[in-house]
């Protein structure tokens, strides 16, 4: 028996099948982009909780019971309704809150950070667009004349080139 692996015992370029795309609507990228980071405050939330607060049961509760509750965030923001953004200003404008409260009490900063920066981004009016939109338009320039493919486009005419 060889020792090496033949060329003819793997599949060609051809052969091989390239992922099929997922049957429902893409979410938008800033939508997106908004989930990943919720999941992240929720890690580190999480995270920081749980190193911070050891020895005092209900505090770590809580700590976990937050995080948990922002992973129900996450899912409700992958969504991309307009409810889904004005749920998720209005919990992070909360941690924020409670966060700058505990850092000026008891020098904690666990997650406040980052829900500070995805407050930011969450308040920016392309992600507010991008919530306001129809599921599944995706990436799609409409309405906005300065990203058309072609010139004909730009014009307003259906034509291609």
């Amino acid at each position: 028996m060889p020792a090496h692996r033949t060329r003819t015992g793997w599949p060609s370029a051809r052969q091989r099948r390239r992922p099929a795309p997922s049957p429902g609507p893409r979410p938008h990228t800033l939508v997106s982009l908004v989930s990943r980071l919720v999941v992240a405050e929720a890690g580190a939330f999480a995270a920081i909780g749980v190193g911070y607060n050891r020895r005092h049961w209900p505090s770590l509760l809580l700590t976990l019971a937050v995080a948990v509750a922002l992973c129900g965030l996450v899912v409700l923001v992958r969504s991309g309704a307009h409810t889904a953004w004005l749920a998720a200003i209005t919990v992070e404008s909360g941690l924020v809150a409670v966060g700058l409260f505990r850092f000026a009490y008891a020098r904690y900063l666990g997650g406040t950070l980052l829900a500070i920066i995805t407050l930011g981004t969450l308040l920016r009016p392309a992600v507010s667009r991008a919530f306001s939109a129809e599921p599944g338009t995706g990436d799609l320039a409409v309405g906005q004349p300065g990203l058309a493919e072609s010139a004909a486009e730009l014009q307003g005419s259906t034509a291609g080139p």
